[in-house]
C-alpha cells in the first residue's frame, strides 16, 4: 500500500485528545456504609470492571476514528502495475468541438459529458502536473485547465480530430508524456492512417464519447440550381438534396423553403440511410435584390443541422461587346434579347473601357491590331471570355496568330487558301450527355440535319472540344487562358464557309456561349470551416481606408484580408462559430451578403464504438489504449485504477463512520446503573 498525500500523518498526533479525555474521565469508586461489607466489595469489584472496559472500548474507538480521518486525508492506494506520469510532466487534453458534438446521448450532450470527464481526470493528477489544451494555447495548472474546460462551446470552424491534433503538435513540441483525446470519432473524420501519424513515444488514449446506436438525423447535402443564370420573374428550378446520416429512415420528413421571408415551398419525403433524395422545387423572384434564402427541416433528436442558409441574386444582364465590320449576324441574335447587353464595335470605333467591362468578346474582324490584341489579353486575364471567329483575307492571318500567340493557344495551324469553290465538310451530331447542349436536342425520331462548313483553322488539341466534323477535326473548341476562357470557331460565319448562322443550332449555341461566360462573384453559400473566400467587390468610390467588416446581429468581425484587381480575398476569423447571414461591410456600408453553414460532413453521425476503435489499432499501436466512457465507469476512475491504483480512501472513510457507531452504541448500551441492586437484594436476602 502506498499513500499520495503522506504529509496528511501529521494528523495523527490529534490521537493524544482522546488519550487525554480518558484520563479525565477516570472516577474514583464511591464509599458506601453497608452491614455486611464483604457483599458490597463483590459489587465494587463487578461495577469497576465494566466502567473499565467500557472506557477502554471507547478510547479506541475514538482513536481509531481520528486514525482512519487521517488515513483518508493521506489517501492510500495499492499500486497499479503500469506506469503513473511522472512529477514535472505533462498532459495534453484534446476535447473535441466540433458540431457533431450537439448531438445528445442518454442524459447530455456529447461536449458536456467530454467536459465533465475532462474535468475528473484532472483531479487524478498531481498538483504539479501541467495541462495542454489546444484553445487555450499555453500550458495550465489544474485549476485553470478545469476553469479553460468551461469555456468550450461548439464552434462550427472547427475541423475535426485531425485539425485539432494539427494544434496539439504545434503546442507539445517539448513532447507531452500522455495525451487524452475526447471525441465521437466519426467514421468519415478518424482513420487508422490518423492514427499512424500520432507520435508513438507518447501514451495516446482515446475516449468516445457517445454510444454507437444513431436513431435519424436528416440533412440538407446541397442545393443545386438548374441554370447558373438566374432570371428575374422567371422561373428556376431548385433541386433540394437530402440525407441521412443516421441509422434509421425517415418516412416522413417535412421541408420547408423560404426565399426571404416568405415560404415558398413546403412537402414530405422519405429519405433512407443510404441514398440521398433529390426534390425539385420550382420558385420565382420578383426582385433584382439578393434573396435570403433557407431550407428547414423538422428532424428530431439532432437538430444541430435543420437549416440550411444561402442566397439567390438575379444576374445582371450579360455585357457583350461584338468587334465586327457590317451587319454581323451576332448582332441579330443578341440585341433584341433583355438577357444581353449588347454593343457593336468596328475596328474605328472600339470603346476600350467598354472592352474591359465586357463578359464577352466577339472578334470578327479582318485583322486585330496592337491596342486591340492588349485589350483581349487584359479581358481574359481578368475573367472575361473571347469568341474568335476567323476572317476569309489572308492578309488577317499573321495579326491572328500573333493573338493567338498572347492567349497561349500554340497548337493553330491554318488551311491553305482555296482556288476555287470551297470544299464543305459536315458538322457531326454532338453527344447528348454533352452538359454543353443540356435540353438543346429533343427526343429525335430521325436523322439530325447538322450544318455545312468549310474550316480554314485547324488545331491538334484544346481543353474542350464542343462541335467536331465528321472526319474529326474540331469546329468549335475552348482553351483556357489566364483566368478566362477563349472559344474558337475553324470557319468563317460567311455564306461561303458555313451555313451555321441560318442553322437551328445557332441560336442555342451562341446563347449557351454568352451565358458560359457570366461569372457568378459570389457563391450561393460558404463552409464556416473552409480557410478563405474569395468575393468580387465593387471599387470604392472614396479614398478612404478600405476594411471590410463581417457583422451579424451585434457581432462585428475583421478578418485578414486582401484586395486585389477587384476580388477580396479573406480568412474566415476564429470567432465566426455560428451558421447563418453575415454581412460584409466596408466603411460602414454593406457590399454583400454572404451564407455560411456547417460542414455538411458533421451532419454524418456513423461513430466508431470503443470495440472498433480497439479493433483498429490492433497490436500495431502499443502506446494508444481506448478508454470506454459509457460503462458506468468515469475515465477518471478507469484511469486511476489501472495507472495510479486501487484507491482505498474510500474504505478509510466507512472505517472512520463504523468507529462513531461504535462510540455511540457503547456510551448507550454499556451504561447499566441497575446491575448492582439485583445483587445487594440477593446479599441482604442472604441475611434475613
Amino acid at each position: 500500500m502506498a499513500l499520495l498525500s503522506p504529509w496528511f500523518l501529521m494528523g495523527l498526533l490529534a490521537v493524544a485528545i482522546p488519550i487525554v479525555i480518558h484520563f479525565f474521565e477516570l472516577r474514583r469508586p464511591q464509599l458506601i456504609h453497608f452491614t455486611n461489607v464483604g457483599f458490597i466489595k463483590e459489587v465494587k469489584l463487578v461495577t469497576a470492571r465494566q466502567r473499565k472496559l467500557k472506557h477502554l472500548l471507547v478510547l479506541l474507538a475514538r482513536i481509531g476514528f481520528i486514525l482512519f480521518l487521517v488515513l483518508m486525508f493521506c489517501q492510500p492506494f495499492i499500486p497499479a502495475a503500469k506506469e503513473d506520469i511522472k512529477e514535472g510532466e505533462s498532459v495534453s487534453i484534446l476535447v473535441d468541438t466540433s458540431p457533431s458534438m450537439q448531438a445528445q446521448g442518454s442524459d447530455q450532450s456529447l461536449l458536456d459529458r467530454a467536459v465533465e470527464e475532462a474535468r475528473n481526470l484532472a483531479d487524478v493528477y498531481p498538483a504539479t502536473t501541467r495541462f495542454h489544451l489546444p484553445s487555450a494555447g499555453n500550458t495550465l495548472s489544474k485549476a485553470a485547465f478545469q476553469s479553460a474546460t468551461e469555456q468550450l462551446t461548439i464552434s462550427g470552424q472547427a475541423g475535426g480530430l485531425r485539425r485539432l491534433l494539427v494544434k496539439r503538435e504545434r503546442l507539445a513540441r517539448d513532447g507531452s508524456g500522455q495525451t487524452f483525446i475526447f471525441s465521437d470519432f466519426q467514421k468519415n473524420d478518424f482513420s487508422s492512417e490518423l492514427l499512424s501519424q500520432l507520435d508513438s513515444t507518447d501514451k495516446i488514449f482515446l475516449v468516445p464519447t457517445g454510444q454507437q446506436d444513431i436513431v435519424k438525423n436528416v440533412y440538407v447535402d446541397s442545393i443545386v440550381l438548374d441554370d447558373a443564370f438566374v432570371r428575374r420573374g422567371a422561373d428556376i428550378i431548385l433541386r433540394i438534396r437530402l440525407r441521412n446520416g443516421g441509422q434509421e429512415a425517415v418516412d416522413n420528413c417535412q421541408v420547408k423553403l423560404f426565399i426571404g421571408d416568405k415560404q415558398a415551398a413546403v412537402y414530405r419525403t422519405a429519405v433512407g440511410t443510404e441514398n440521398p433524395i433529390t426534390t425539385p422545387v420550382r420558385v420565382r423572384i420578383d426582385s433584382n435584390e439578393l434573396q435570403r434564402c433557407r431550407v428547414e427541416i423538422e428532424d428530431f433528436p439532432v437538430t444541430f443541422d435543420n437549416t440550411y442558409y444561402f442566397t439567390l441574386q438575379p444576374s445582371p444582364q450579360i455585357r457583350i461587346v461584338d468587334l465586327a465590320t457590317g451587319e454581323p449576324a451576332t448582332q441579330r441574335l443578341y440585341a433584341n434579347e433583355v438577357l444581353f447587353s449588347y454593343r457593336k464595335s468596328t475596328p474605328q470605333t472600339i470603346n476600350y473601357s467598354e472592352l474591359a467591362g465586357a463578359n464577352l468578346a466577339i472578334v470578327q474582324q479582318p485583322r486585330v491590331d496592337a491596342s486591340l490584341l492588349e485589350n483581349i489579353k487584359r479581358l481574359v486575364d481578368n475573367g472575361g471570355s473571347v469568341v474568335i471567329v476567323p476572317p476569309i483575307l489572308a492578309a488577317g492571318r499573321a495579326s491572328y496568330m500573333q493573338l493567338f500567340k498572347e492567349l497561349g493557344i500554340g497548337s493553330v495551324q491554318w488551311e491553305p487558301v482555296p482556288t476555287g469553290t470551297p470544299g464543305f465538310k459536315d458538322v457531326s451530331v454532338p453527344s447528348p450527355q454533352n452538359p454543353f447542349f443540356k435540353e438543346v436536342f429533343a427526343a429525335r425520331n430521325r436523322q439530325t440535319v447538322m450544318p455545312k462548313v468549310s474550316p480554314v483553322l485547324r488545331w491538334s488539341r484544346s481543353e474542350t472540344d464542343i462541335m467536331r466534323l465528321e472526319d474529326g477535326d474540331g469546329y468549335l473548341a475552348s482553351f483556357n487562358s489566364g483566368r478566362g476562357t477563349v472559344y474558337l470557331f475553324s470557319a468563317p460565319f460567311e455564306a461561303e464557309y458555313s451555313d451555321f448562322t441560318s442553322h437551328a443550332l445557332f441560336v442555342p449555341v451562341m446563347y449557351r456561349l454568352a451565358m458560359e461566360s457570366f461569372r457568378n462573384d459570389q457563391n450561393p453559400a460558404y463552409r464556416l470551416n473552409q480557410r478563405t473566400v474569395v468575393v468580387a467587390v465593387p471599387e470604392a468610390t472614396d479614398n478612404a481606408e478600405q476594411v471590410f467588416k463581417l457583422t451579424k446581429d451585434s457581432s462585428t468581425f475583421i478578418p485578414v484580408q486582401r484586395l486585389q484587381a477587384g476580388a477580396l480575398r479573406f480568412d474566415i476569423p476564429p470567432g465566426m462559430q455560428d451558421a447563418g447571414f453575415y454581412q460584409l461591410t466596408r466603411n460602414g456600408r454593406t457590399v454583400k451578403t454572404l451564407a455560411f453553414n456547417l460542414d455538411k460532413r458533421e451532419s454524418d453521425l456513423a461513430r466508431f464504438s470503443a470495440d472498433e476503435l480497439r479493433n483498429m489499432i490492433g497490436n500495431n499501436h502499443p502506446n494508444i489504449q481506448v478508454y470506454d466512457a459509457s460503462g458506468g465507469q468515469t475515465v477518471a476512475a478507469q484511469y486511476r485504477a489501472e495507472r495510479i491504483g486501487t484507491p482505498l480512501w474510500q474504505y478509510c472513510l466507512w472505517a472512520a463512520l463504523a468507529c462513531l457507531l461504535a462510540e455511540a452504541l457503547l456510551l448507550r448500551f454499556m451504561t447499566r446503573p441497575k446491575l448492582a441492586e439485583p445483587m445487594a437484594v440477593a446479599a441482604l436476602k442472604s441475611i434475613q
